[in-house]
């Protein structure tokens, strides 16, 4: 379990993204996979969140992960939820202590969020459509709509897929530079002709500056790249694997 250290100043917050290892699941799952949405076996699932919920000193039933479509929509948690009930959204935002806000990722950035001073943490799935779309956005939002202070909100960003892993086709860019035309900061040219490598992690930096959230740190990590503590969708993908585990990041709120 990897944690960093502008999380963990907060004596009421605990966090961790989880890498691949410890865990029960074979195959491509190998094997923390903590994906319900996969095809592995559902009791490995299960006995994997478990252990990742052990090592944050949690019950397995405090863990609350969502159906992620990679929309802009947050859930205020207000109580937990039965498990095949989660709703369909991408980001979590909860004052209510003892509740384990989980996000899955497998090359897609998970991003946990804190204001310490107000008790209020906050769990997001910012893959590229999430995080053009507004989830980073109407996170934040939902954050001070219970009362937090965006200057006091820290980000922690997770592994997620690194730009020399992240080449995109030549229609990609076009919605990003729509967006803002400095957008282009985040395409290098590739080595195939026309297309472009994309900076998610720095994508997400630069909203999140922009939303008013000024201390952002991430795991200097590339999930694409490195097979031994990650999943990554991409690089099953390009080995046509069936299928790809998911890795868990979670944040809590201590009673």
């Amino acid at each position: 379990m990897i944690t960093l250290s502008a999380l963990n100043d907060f004596t009421r917050v605990r966090h961790g993204f989880f890498t691949r290892e410890g865990g029960v699941s074979e195959g491509v799952y190998a094997s923390l996979n903590c994906g319900p949405g996969s095809k592995d076996a559902p009791a490995a699932v299960a006995e994997n969140r478990r252990r990742a919920m052990a090592m944050m000193d949690l019950p397995a039933e405090a863990l609350l992960t969502l159906y992620q479509a990679h929309t802009a929509d947050v859930v205020v948690v207000r109580e937990p939820w039965a498990a095949g009930q989660q709703p369909t959204a991408d980001a979590l935002v909860t004052d209510r202590p003892g509740l384990a806000l989980g996000i899955l990722t497998a090359d897609c950035a998970p991003v946990l969020l804190a204001d310490g001073k107000a008790g209020i943490v906050a769990a997001a799935h910012a893959g590229w459509k999430g995080a053009l779309g507004g989830v980073l956005d109407n996170t934040v939002k939902a954050m001070v709509g219970l009362g937090a202070k965006t200057a006091n909100i820290v980000a922690a960003m997770g592994p997620c897929i690194g730009h020399r892993s992240y080449e995109v086709g030549p229609e990609f860019p076009a919605p990003f530079l729509a967006e803002d035309g400095a957008n282009v900061d985040f395409f290098a040219p590739a080595p195939r002709s026309g297309h472009a490598l994309f900076d998610l992690p720095g994508y997400i930096s630069r909203k999140l500056s922009r939303l008013g959230v000024h201390e952002v740190t991430r795991v200097p990590a590339d999930t694409c790249r490195d097979e031994t503590r990650f999943f990554s969708y991409r690089r099953a993908c390009l080995r046509g694997e069936p299928d790809y585990g998911r890795q868990l990041s979670a944040i809590v709120l201590d009673r």
